[in-house]
């Protein structure tokens, strides 16, 4: 296996290619071919993670998210205020305006993240620059926005954009650390509830592995993540560790964007992100995972979240996707390559 430096970034991810047998379900020229006929987005990530594909490549058509496809898109539907805003009649009503504006803002900001915009690419600097000049919770002594606010679950999504985009925070990742709760993951309703959630725990896992690779390494750090990938595994990603039974069996569709939702193919997708080695505690939900594949070799959408952002992806549901597809076919290499 070889490792290929992301533009823009200090992560180093694993592309192995090491051809799997035909029963590890390895991706086939055909769906490959109909990965690669896509978005920029997921165009440079297949490069990267399936086809390994040399460096200059990837960085090349990676560059194209910012100009091309759905990340430009989406840019462009930034305010010169720093938001986004907007929103289907009737969505999220109950809360004020400012408050509906600065969600889709979050949830647009991941997406970028997850598209995969090059932090060093002008507009990402544009971009980002927007968000820390004009954005503020000012309904929290007007807080700039990149330095969070109360929820761990919106922190975690704002600590992992700010050390993407700009710069890590070492002020919202110690406040984290302090909301880590007994069992090892966090929860929005606490101090109400001092069991962790899965939502709250993967929101905060991914903005922490993203602070970990912009900056120093911190012991702490590392030392609360290791703690919270535990209580993921401990619970086979998605059963509850008192009975056994599945917590929710909407974990086992798969969506994309995600948005603060958990699901089993999320938290395998950050355990293989993080280089978390698989063990036998993955294997039930690797075979979830397969089994959502259609006969044809491609992962459907199976259901759409209700919160917006202003972009249309794939809005198909029980159509082939290419984000799950994609993801799906990354998993079940990690598995596959790690295991065998």
């Amino acid at each position: 296996m070889r490792t290929v430096e992301r533009t823009g970034e200090n992560l180093r991810n694993t592309c192995y290619n090491i051809r799997m047998r035909p029963h590890d379900h390895a991706p086939r020229p055909a769906h490959l071919k109909w990965l690669l006929d896509s978005d920029p987005a997921i165009r440079w990530q297949v490069m990267r993670d399936l086809t390994c594909e040399a460096p200059n490549a990837i960085a090349a058509e990676r560059s194209r998210v910012a100009t091309e496809g759905w990340g430009a898109q989406l840019l462009a539907r930034q305010s010169p205020a720093g938001n986004w805003a907007g929103g289907p009649r009737g969505w999220r009503n109950d809360l004020p305006r400012e408050h509906r504006d600065l969600l889709i803002t979050l949830y647009s900001l991941s997406v970028l993240m997850d598209l995969g915009l090059d932090p060093a690419s002008r507009q990402s600097r544009k971009m980002i620059d927007r968000v820390d000049k004009g954005l503020t919770f000012k309904w929290l002594n007007n807080r700039p926005y990149l330095r969070g606010e109360t929820e761990p679950c919106i922190n975690g999504r704002i600590l992992g954009i700010g050390a993407y985009f700009k710069e890590p925070s070492d002020a919202l990742a110690n406040q984290l650390l302090g909301e880590q709760l007994e069992d090892g993951g966090w929860n929005c309703e606490a101090p109400k509830s001092r069991r962790s959630s899965f939502h709250s725990t993967i929101c905060v896992l991914e903005g922490l592995l993203e602070y970990e690779r912009a900056g120093p390494k911190s012991a702490a750090v590392t030392k609360a993540r290791k703690r919270a990938e535990n209580y993921l595994l401990e619970r086979r990603i998605f059963r509850s560790l008192r009975s056994g039974k599945v917590i929710d069996k909407r974990w086992l569709r798969f969506s994309f964007p995600t948005f603060w939702h958990y699901d089993v193919l999320r938290g395998l997708d950050y355990l293989r992100n993080a280089g978390i080695k698989p063990d036998s505690r993955v294997r039930e939900a690797i075979e979830t995972v397969i089994e959502r594949r259609h006969q044809n070799g491609r992962w459907p959408m199976n259901l759409l979240h209700p919160e917006y952002i202003p972009l249309e992806m794939e809005t198909g549901v029980g159509t082939a996707s290419r984000w799950n597809t994609l993801r799906s076919l990354r998993v079940l290499s990690w598995y596959n390559n790690s295991t065998r």
